[in-house]
């Protein structure tokens, strides 16, 4: 087992995984953190397909070998359990080679054949909740992953589609969600994201990430995902809501007073 419920789980990485430095540089300060704050349990998360893109031309990432060879580098270095997205059941095996937790996309949040194949590999599983789904729903969505045998099962929080181009988090869903009996997290960078809204891509406000963050673990959230990068304007990938590495220690200190105070308060 990965998440320890006396820790807050912080997933953050890039989204996108890009060369050995970008890589380097925010695993070195995600070992940083954990020096510094002992009750954070932290996974390195990187994509080497991003197959959602708005459109076609939109940049995808390094691609299946490349990318598991950068995973497999920040795991040896950094001693971090890494995370990365599976889209085809095919990928499932040899992702899991390599890596501590496979992740679910939202919009295959529902696909049963790839979440048996994740379950089936015996590696934590996350799945976030697809934008069109109620909190509700993941009680099936938890339940293919059970009946697959899936040894530990992360639900993360990523918004709802509301009107165009635009995401709601309702913080209802951490509860809601947390009767299935599996870790809630809550994806603070892809919740402030403007689907579509810059011209053939993806926009963002990362200005509410942090505001939306701590308002999850007061609701009962018991971690993070967060993307972050070195330079977010020159990101592959979704620059304009992932928060920059520099800024990451504060954004996380401040997470950390909130999730402290929520759990003093949290009834047995």
């Amino acid at each position: 087992m990965i998440f320890d419920p006396d820790r807050l789980l912080l997933i953050a990485g890039p989204c996108s995984l890009e060369n050995e430095g970008v890589c380097r540089a925010v695993a070195s300060e995600l070992v940083a953190l954990g020096k510094t704050h002992r009750e954070l349990k932290i996974v390195f998360k990187g994509s080497f397909d991003k197959a959602n893109r708005t459109s076609v031309s939109g940049p995808r990432g390094t691609g299946l070998d490349a990318g598991l060879a950068l995973l497999a580098l920040v795991r040896r270095e950094s001693g971090l359990p890494v995370l990365t997205d599976v889209h085809e059941r095919g990928q499932c095996a040899p992702v899991a080679e390599v890596c501590d937790v496979l992740q679910i996309p939202a919009f295959l949040s529902r696909q049963t054949d790839l979440l048996l194949a994740a379950a089936a590999t015996g590696r934590t599983i996350n799945v976030k909740k697809g934008q069109f789904l109620s909190p509700q729903e993941m009680e099936h969505v938890t339940a293919k992953l059970k009946s697959g045998g899936a040894a530990e099962i992360w639900q993360t929080e990523r918004g709802t589609t509301f009107g165009y181009q635009n995401l709601v988090v309702d913080m209802r869903s951490f509860p809601i969600m947390r009767a299935n009996g599996c870790p809630t997290v809550f994806d603070a960078t892809h919740s402030v994201q403007l689907p579509g809204a810059a011209g053939g891509k993806s926009g963002g406000q990362r200005e509410f990430a942090e505001p939306l963050a701590r308002a999850a673990l007061a609701a009962g959230a018991d971690g993070l995902f967060i993307e972050t990068h070195p330079d977010p304007q020159n990101a592959l990938s979704d620059g304009p809501n992932m928060i920059a590495l520099r800024e990451l220690g504060d954004f996380v200190t401040g997470c950390l007073a909130i999730w402290r105070a929520a759990r003093s308060l949290r009834r047995p």
